[in-house]
């Protein structure tokens, strides 16, 4: 299990695991990126080592796939394509989603049912399911997580402790219903690199409640433009349990600074 991504599946990973002969149980939860190369698919994982496990009786998974193909277009699967490659090797019970970005395409692949309490690089393209056992979330897209996405991942992943948010563009519905969505158990919240409108959606009591938030990885001008420089009071619930704010920039604490967070 691997939660950073690397490059060395090819040259580090398929040797490792082509040793194994004898492995009766793989567990494999790995973040893949490769260039100008396709995803990694059940077609992949047989060649490379699975047709050597001859006594492998039980394969979990849970394998990302970032693929770098800016400038030569390579023909990437459907996500129809990856769930068949598995399915012809043996494994019927998995999903998969896929979509494709600017600067290449990404894939996630996993068994079902969802056996980690990891899910790394969730994208808009995510089919829905019951992840009761996930506590750690991470979500990473070039296209907006709109506010309804928000309710989805809340109602599907129930459990969720921490929750990682990754996305630049900015959302295009901001219109949100009358009813805020609640993340019930999160207490760490990371939201440094995204866009402002993200800051809002996570702070502000009106989107999203964050009852038991006491861990918040943020940049200042984000968390200083959101509070109003401290003073909205929309902003205020989600920030009262607050025990460790995570601000890599330096800053200058302003007068109001610790009366806003009463919890530091």
């Amino acid at each position: 299990m691997s939660y950073f991504q690397t490059y060395a599946y090819d040259k580090r990973i398929v040797p490792l695991l082509r040793g194994m002969l004898n492995l009766e149980e793989l567990i494999l939860l790995i973040a893949i990126v490769r260039t100008k190369l396709p995803y990694i698919d059940g077609t992949h994982l047989y060649n490379d080592f699975l047709v050597q496990m001859s006594r492998l009786n039980k394969f979990t998974f849970s394998i990302n796939t970032l693929v770098y193909d800016k400038d030569v277009k390579i023909d990437l699967p459907s996500n129809d394509d990856i769930q068949n490659s598995f399915i012809k090797i043996g494994y019927q019970h998995l999903d998969s989603y896929a979509n494709v970005m600017k600067i290449g395409g990404r894939c996630h692949a996993y068994s079902l049912p969802y056996q980690f309490d990891t899910f790394l690089h969730l994208t808009n393209s995510f089919r829905r399911g019951n992840f009761d056992k996930v506590r750690w979330l991470v979500m990473n897209d070039t296209h907006s997580f709109e506010h309804e996405f928000f309710k989805t991942i809340s109602q599907d992943f129930p459990f969720l402790q921490r929750l990682t948010v990754n996305n630049f563009e900015p959302q295009k519905n901001k219109q949100h219903s009358s009813t805020s969505i609640i993340f019930s158990q999160v207490y760490d919240l990371t939201i440094v690199s995204v866009h402002i409108d993200y800051v809002e959606e996570f702070l502000l009591e009106t989107n999203i409640r964050l009852p038991r938030l006491t861990l918040l990885g943020i940049k200042y001008e984000s968390l200083a433009m959101v509070t109003n420089n401290f003073t909205n009071d929309a902003a205020r619930f989600n920030c009262s349990q607050l025990r460790h704010i995570t601000i890599l920039e330096p800053f200058v604490r302003p007068e109001n600074f610790h009366s806003y967070f009463p919890s530091l």
